[in-house]
């Protein structure tokens, strides 16, 4: 087996530490059976690991099914449990305040950036029309693009594109507390 794959499999093992050794003995030894089909099939290391996904995620999945396959309370369901809300805490920490941070921010940014353009437009215009100028506004531009018109076309296409990465941050935001809350409901003890 490939260095790649034998990796993958002890990052796996990793994020299963806090299971009894034959739980997780079992969900590697399946997971490795997956994974020689797979080469069986021709399929290369890196097709292997992008099917198969983030190993993290792939023990979260297997954890929530241990916790969910029993209703019954027993150490494996217990352990199980505490798994899985250590790897969906510790991934909250980083996921939940960076795109709770990242989508207002971009979304402010995509504002800001087409009315800073404007007003280099209209700095432009007035110096040209009446000789006057807007104090500071010789500062807004982008490197190496004199011409006023072209500046504000491209804070335009830049506000739109920082718009979309902060919508887009908010709808992920959206999806993964979506995603944990499913995954909580689930898991009922």
């Amino acid at each position: 087996m490939e260095k790649i794959l034998i990796d993958y499999l002890e990052k796996i093992e990793k994020h299963l530490k806090p299971l009894p050794v034959t739980e997780r003995v079992d969900i590697v030894k399946e997971i490795k059976s997956e994974i020689l089909e797979l080469q069986n099939d021709g399929k290369t290391a890196a097709e292997i690991t992008e099917r198969l996904g983030n190993p993290k995620e792939l023990a979260k999945a297997y954890l929530e099914d241990l916790i969910t396959k029993s209703n019954s309370l027993s150490w494996n369901r217990i352990l199980a449990i505490c798994a899985y809300y250590s790897l969906a805490s510790l991934s909250g920490m980083i996921v939940i305040p960076m795109l709770a941070i990242c989508a207002p921010v971009f979304v402010i940014c995509a504002i800001a950036t087409p009315i800073m353009g404007a007003v280099k437009l209209i700095d432009a215009l007035l110096n040209a029309l009446m000789n006057l100028s807007i104090p500071y506004a010789s500062y807004i531009g982008i490197s190496g693009i004199d011409n006023p018109v072209v500046v504000f076309i491209l804070s335009i296409i830049m506000g739109v594109v920082l718009y979309l990465i902060g919508h887009g941050c908010w709808k992920l935001l959206v999806y993964y507390i979506t995603g944990v809350g499913e995954a909580k409901k689930r898991m009922s003890i």
